[in-house]
């Protein structure tokens, strides 16, 4: 028997037969090929750039079994004509997770039609700090959002047979030092802060795990075998298979191995003939390579050999389906700062001329240019979505601000004004050696001196001025926040940006969007952090956790966002029910447009007997209100999401203690309802 016939259909047991079948035929120089991508510069000189193809790994040819072929995110798959969505970021900000599942399946559908089946782009690192330049592929600063997220993006990229993976496992939160940074972190902090997202990932089914380049206590992520043997494998009972990140993310043949690295991308450095060689003077034990060979084929063919519900013909490829969604996406993303005597939404029946204006005004700008940058041509830039929004009936006038006196003469002649400002790749972004253009993250927190002059310039001479910003994180504005009268946080929105950002002014839509993080006063107010360093120690409080902590009030607090009208919240209900409490508000559009509000839930530990946050965020849901109606919201928490990790019995415990249920518009106290419960 030289092949197996691998078909659609295959049950669980048959892909374990096939699978055991292989291991006993495979010889060895075929199993350490299997670890590993496969061609990748072959590739990438017959291609002359990355990301334009699928790349394979894995698989058997002799034995007709299939490889995984990779593609990266998560704006979208990283080919050529794919639609470009908003960044994670901004959908995090959208707190809409079945709107996430839907962006899934488009993820999934068009994967497929590029001829990949591992998508690469769930990226559930924690946003520490905002200067990391790639805040924008995670979706915000707090576990129990990022995690649900990431669960609802491979819900839906797995219902079309693709592998989705999630990186980087783990403590992966700053750029530029990745490849060499050594992460001190206590226990309580990895089990609490910095696992729980990955966990909830692996519970959905999540297929593969790419392990970060950083260190973790002093070892290489991709060698850490207390992290992926331990805990992903072992406690978590993990059963598909790891990969290494891309550049350098494993360093040693034995130790790779030995940790529990399954796969080596994306071709063999360490693996292949060395690991061959390991093996054969008894450096390593052969069980260690089968054990990673059953995982690697058996979760392969677990997705290749599915039944698929549908084609994936080409023509799904940024079909009209899929910007629509991206542009509603876009919709739901932006958050509304400030809107001081209810400026916006411009009425376009009462405007004659509108400037447009700022170096970003007619930008394609859609993020990092690295690792998730998505190929689309047809982007949308906020002039244009402004124009296609009015047609005729508003004289637009475009500037980019460079010559801030003609600006300013512009802003004088016109009836209102829109400045979009911030940031692109050039600024921050995936640091990738002697490639990238800018150091990856940060190193200013605020707008640059230039916009700020333009945004201060413009506000003397028209008082109806809305400041758009873009950008992947948080954005410090306290020099200028209280000189204009509306703000708008639109982020990196996607190939639909403009049109998205046309109908939130106009009052097409009205903004729904909330704060995924908390945007401090002072760059003081946030954990240490420093762009080129080799050891740095995560604490167990950042974001919403620290500012409540340390009694700092933030200049815009996590969950924050307005709309064009009021909701109240009334009546707040907790029932205890076995392994879970149920929590119910009624919430009442009191305003005067019909809008979605995200109703938050928060856990307060006040009474506990061990140093923990004054409330973690532990439940949400999306409602939609017509005027005048009111809606009885109910929202779910598991017993379990109230245990804290005890490090001296290695177990999670649930103190018998009174407990505070918050629920309401943000985290901030004000906006929150409050009850009590005990168990």
């Amino acid at each position: 028997m030289n092949n197996f016939n691998i078909r659609k259909g295959m049950t669980e047991e048959e892909i374990n037969i096939v699978v055991n079948e292989a291991l006993d035929m495979m010889t060895l120089k075929e199993k350490v090929a299997c670890m590993s991508g496969n061609n990748f510069f072959l590739l990438l000189l017959k291609d002359h750039k990355f990301g334009v193809r699928a790349y394979p790994g894995g698989g058997v040819k002799r034995l007709n079994i299939p490889p995984f072929l990779f593609t990266d995110g998560p704006k979208g798959v990283s080919m050529p004509g794919s639609t470009c969505f908003p960044v994670a970021m901004a959908r995090g900000a959208s707190w809409d997770i079945i709107l996430e599942e839907k962006l899934g399946e488009v993820i999934g559908k068009e994967a497929r039609a590029q001829g990949a089946n591992l998508f690469g782009g769930v990226c559930i690192n924690l946003l520490r700090h905002p200067a990391w330049g790639r805040s924008q592929e995670t979706f915000g600063e707090d576990p129990f959002h990022i995690g649900e997220f990431g669960a609802a993006i491979i819900r839906g990229v797995q219902k079309h047979n693709v592998m989705a993976t999630a990186k980087h496992y783990v403590a992966n939160s700053m750029e530029y030092s990745r490849f060499k940074v050594n992460v001190q972190i206590s226990e309580r902090t990895l089990r609490e802060v910095y696992l729980p997202h990955f966990k909830r990932c692996i519970e959905d089914g999540c297929a593969t795990v790419m392990s970060a380049y950083n260190k973790v206590r002093g070892e290489y992520c991709g060698h850490n075998s207390y992290l992926l043997r331990d805990i992903l494998k072992g406690e978590w009972g993990f059963d598909g298979f790891v990969h290494s990140d891309w550049m350098n993310g494993l360093r040693d043949t034995i130790k790779g191995i030995s940790g529990g690295l399954d796969v080596e991308m994306p071709r063999a450095k360490y693996y292949g003939k060395k690991l061959e060689k390991a093996v054969k003077l008894g450096k390593v034990p052969l069980n260690l390579v089968d054990d990673s060979i059953r995982r690697i084929l058996r979760t392969t063919l677990k997705f290749t050999t599915k039944e698929d519900t549908q084609n994936y013909d080409s023509d799904l490829i940024g079909c009209d389906d899929h910007v629509s969604l991206a542009r509603e996406v876009a919709e739901k993303s932006m958050v509304l700062l400030k809107n001081q005597d209810k400026l916006l939404p411009f009425n376009a029946d009462e405007m004659d001329s509108l400037a447009v204006l700022g170096p970003l005004s007619d930008a394609k700008n859609t993020g990092d240019h690295g690792s998730s940058y998505v190929r689309q041509k047809n982007i949308i830039t906020p002039l244009q979505g402004i124009k296609n929004s009015v047609g005729n009936k508003i004289n637009i006038i475009h500037n980019d601000g460079n010559d801030i006196d003609v600006a300013q003469k512009i802003a004088q002649s016109v009836d209102s004004v829109v400045i979009i400002v911030g940031y692109t790749y050039k600024d921050e972004g995936e640091y990738i050696p002697h490639i990238s253009k800018g150091l990856g993250d940060r190193p200013n927190l605020g707008l640059k001196e230039d916009d700020i002059k333009l945004i201060e310039a413009i506000a003397k001479v028209n008082e109806k001025c809305v400041v758009v910003l873009v950008g992947g994180s948080a954005i410090l504005m306290e020099e200028w926040k209280e000189k204009v009268p509306s703000i708008l946080m639109a982020w990196y929105s996607g190939m639909e940006g403009g049109n998205a950002l046309a109908n939130i002014i106009f009052g097409k839509v009205n903004p729904s969007g909330k704060l995924p993080l908390t945007i401090p006063k002072d760059p003081a107010q946030l954990p240490y952090f420093e762009i080129d360093i080799d050891d740095i120690e995560y604490g167990y409080y950042h974001g919403y956790t620290l500012m409540e902590k340390e009694n700092i009030e933030p200049a815009f607090p996590f969950g924050f966002g307005l709309s064009y009208t009021e909701y109240s919240y009334n009546n707040i209900q907790v029932e205890s029910v076995e392994e879970k409490i149920i929590v119910s508000v009624d919430v009442s559009n009191i305003g005067a447009v019909a809008g979605e509000e995200i109703v938050q839930l928060y856990v307060g530990f006040e009474n506990s007997s061990v140093d923990r946050p004054l409330k973690l965020l532990r439940g949400f849901k999306k409602v939609d209100l017509n005027l005048s109606e009111t809606k009885t919201v109910s929202i779910d928490v598991r017993k379990k999401d109230f245990a804290w990790y005890n490090p001296e019995n290695r177990v999670w415990e649930i103190e018998s203690i009174q407990y505070t249920i918050y629920i309401g518009s943000s985290s901030k106290n004000e906006d929150l309802l409050t009850t009590q419960i005990s168990f």
